[in-house]
């Protein structure tokens, strides 16, 4: 990497080169998923989920970013990045990295996991493999399940190239011969019914299978496709799959009603322009061609796949396949004792703040908190944000209780919780008809920040009784992601809380808070200043440090601010799961800052930030990461922990994610990363394995 240097032969901390391109590390943490199924330390089922989430990210990428960078091409080819690059820059890079990507996918799929898989006498079959019995099923369930709800599309003037679903299987077929008609027909589109599953179990005892044989429905499309054109020879059938923008569009300076806007968007989700075409490897290239002209798109958007075109849906299979020793071992979350069912959760909370790890902690107090507000006489009112709850949610049935009661219910529902929003609709609209009040954030920033507040009569006076995360109120993501949560009845705290929500219903201005750095008004320059003290402090001596934990690092104000620091002298750990714009051990600049990720059994999610202060240490949560959007587009919540244990607590965990050697990548000055390796006769640590052992 060749040094930019200004007038004074200095590097300027805002030199393009010195910023990781966010998209192509988001490609890198990809890579770092992908090769957790590539890892025979990961038990195997766990390798096949691993692999179906590398390519539901990828689908993502393409929906969301690659969409984006599109669209920005088109009207401005500038660069609106840290690193200078122009969109179409951008767009060539990603698809070089993303296609060989993609071809590690497919490899890992074909040479590593499906072999694994059938060694433990779990089979995909192949149709030269299917022995007559089978074929015989196989043929009846094409019959009966298939055949009434198929579509096949012969192209001609009258029937054009239908419209194709976003991610969707589809097949290309090249003909031969005439229609009932008489004319002569050269393509047709076959698109798989949506409702039937991707994979299909054998019957053992119908079939002669053994108990875990499977046949990919593409496959039984490809044997039968033939049926679907009763005149004319097949001469060809070709999986392909489209990935469209699925970014929703409400103009917010029009909107009224920002529930109906986003209602009447959904729809556009499934049908936006076309941004990447998957076709089998074998698929010819005049119909590769083909294909690209009717959707719009290049030679770059263009990926020929050996097997499914949709490997997500294996995922399917972790449910249908009954083998324990394949997965992970069960892990039963730890349940403090004092916040069991029997213990008294408000006296608990009133005499000391409490802290959870999930899902190293149960979630269960958590929705025990709204459960418990909402059967007590003494709660007047509850007032909590949902981001992302999940359609059935514990959460929501309490705060429905709470409203049918009688009690003041609150709830601020972010409808724009991408991918999330038709739930958040409807829980949305359970919430109003039970007679709560509902909000929907502020338009033009969405309200990602996660915060209860519970508002009891006690003999002394009303007390407001807070909680507040790093992540979602979702009790299924609560037992995949790490994230933590605090309960505190601190005067200052709940006022804080109390002042946050007061904004988000009347939208006045929060005159000042005591403990909460919020966004989009504090956070940045309370991170920047804090930094900048840590700097202070390296340069006149004093004990600087620190340690910053969370999913995606990329805003530049603050990538500037860290090099400042690390050429001061200040030791800079960063843990980042995902994104990472920084580079580090660039000497001259961040030789004093180490990066790492840390990818495992459950998604990284906390957001911590540690300050060594001058030996008064201070320890911040947060539900925000250190990205632009965060501070500056959205209401963000960053609340410190104050009592010694719980602030002993975190640090020590802190220190487990520093000295993984098990599962922590570590990236270098080029952008890449590299596992971290134990030194000789050093002992094995993974962090999330020792937190599962017990509390930090």
């Amino acid at each position: 990497m060749s040094a930019i240097l200004n007038d004074s032969g200095e590097r300027p901390l805002d030199a393009p080169d010195l910023f990781i391109n966010r998209e192509l590390s988001l490609l890198e943490f990809n890579d770092r998923v992908l090769e957790q199924a590539r890892d025979t330390r990961v038990p195997l089922l766990e390798r096949l989920k691993f692999l179906c989430i590398s390519s539901t990210n990828l689908d993502e990428f393409f929906e969301v970013r690659v969409a984006g960078l599109k669209q920005k091409a088109e009207l401005v080819n500038a660069p609106t990045e840290a690193d200078n690059r122009t969109p179409s820059e951008v767009l060539r890079a990603i698809s070089s990295r993303a296609h060989a990507l993609v071809e590690k996918q497919y490899s890992t799929l074909n040479d590593e996991v499906i072999p694994a898989l059938q060694n433990e006498g779990i089979r995909f079959l192949r149709r030269a493999e299917w022995k007559p019995e089978q074929r015989a099923w196989l043929a009846q369930y094409f019959e009966e399940e298939l055949l009434p709800v198929i579509s096949p599309l012969g192209l001609d003037p009258a029937h054009p190239f239908p419209r194709i679903l976003n991610k969707s299987l589809n097949f290309i077929v090249s003909l031969d011969g005439t229609d009932a008609f008489g004319r002569k027909i050269d393509y047709a589109v076959v698109q798989a019914p949506r409702a039937l599953p991707r994979v299909i179990q054998l019957p053992a005892e119908e079939t002669g299978s053994g108990p875990h044989d499977f046949v990919f429905l593409s496959s039984i499309i490809h044997q039968h496709v033939g049926d679907l054109f009763p005149s004319m020879r097949t001469r060809g059938c070709y999986q392909f799959r489209v990935t469209r923008n699925s970014d929703l569009f409400v103009d917010e300076e029009e909107v009224d009603d920002l529930l109906r806007a986003v209602e009447g968007e959904l729809p556009s989700r499934r049908y936006g322009d076309c941004v990447r075409l998957e076709v089998a490897h074998n698929c010819p290239e005049s119909l590769c061609k083909y294909l690209l002209d009717r959707f719009l798109l290049s030679r770059e958007d263009l990926f020929q796949v050996d097997g499914p075109v949709n490997v997500n849906r294996l995922m399917s299979l972790l449910d249908t396949v009954d083998r324990p020793d394949l997965k992970y071992p069960a892990f039963s979350p730890h349940l403090p004792s004092e916040l069991g069912p029997s213990g008294d959760l408000f006296a608990e909370i009133r005499a000391s703040d409490v802290l959870l790890h999930h899902p190293f902690d149960s979630f269960l107090p958590v929705i025990d908190f709204v459960r418990r507000a909402a059967a007590d006489n003494s709660v007047l009112a509850i007032k909590q944000t949902l981001y992302r709850t999940g359609p059935n949610s514990a959460v929501v049935d309490a705060l429905v209780e709470a409203a049918r009661a009688g009690k003041e219910v609150t709830v601020v529902v972010e409808l724009r919780a991408r991918f999330d929003e038709a739930d958040n609709i409807e829980l949305a609209n359970r919430l109003q008809a039970a007679g709560a009040h509902v909000v929907y954030g502020v338009v033009g920033y969405k309200t990602h920040a996660k915060m209860t507040l519970i508002v009891r009569r006690e003999a002394d006076g009303l007390h407001n009784y807070v909680h507040l995360g790093t992540g979602n109120y979702h009790p299924k993501t609560a037992r995949l992601y790490t994230d933590y949560g605090l309960f505190s009845c601190e005067e200052n705290l709940g006022n804080d809380v109390h002042e946050m929500f007061l904004q988000l219903t009347s939208l006045g201005k929060v005159s000042g808070l005591a403990r909460l750095l919020d966004a989009p008004f504090r956070l940045h320059s309370a991170i920047l200043a804090k930094i900048a003290r840590e700097a202070e402090n390296a340069r006149a001596g004093r004990p600087a440090g620190i340690i910053a934990k969370m999913n995606s690092l990329v805003e530049p104000q603050v990538i500037k601010a860290l090099y400042a620091a690390s050429q001061d002298g200040v030791p800079i750990d960063l843990v980042v799961r995902g994104i990472c714009c920084l580079r580090p051990g660039v000497e001259g600049v961040s030789d004093n800052i180490r990066v790492r990720s840390v990818v495992g059994r459950f998604l990284e999610h906390t957001r911590v930030f540690h300050f060594a202060n001058d030996n008064d240490p201070e320890v911040y949560l947060s539900s925000a990461d250190w990205m632009d959007r965060n501070f500056f587009r959205r209401v963000e919540t960053c609340f410190p922990v104050t009592a010694a244990p719980l602030y002993d607590r975190v640090r020590r965990e802190l220190a487990l994610y520093l000295s993984d050697n098990s599962q922590a990548w570590l990236l270098g000055s080029d952008g890449r990363y590299e596992r971290a390796n134990r030194a000789d006769g050093e002992e094995e640590l993974a962090a999330q394995k020792r937190l599962m052992e017990g509390p930090g």
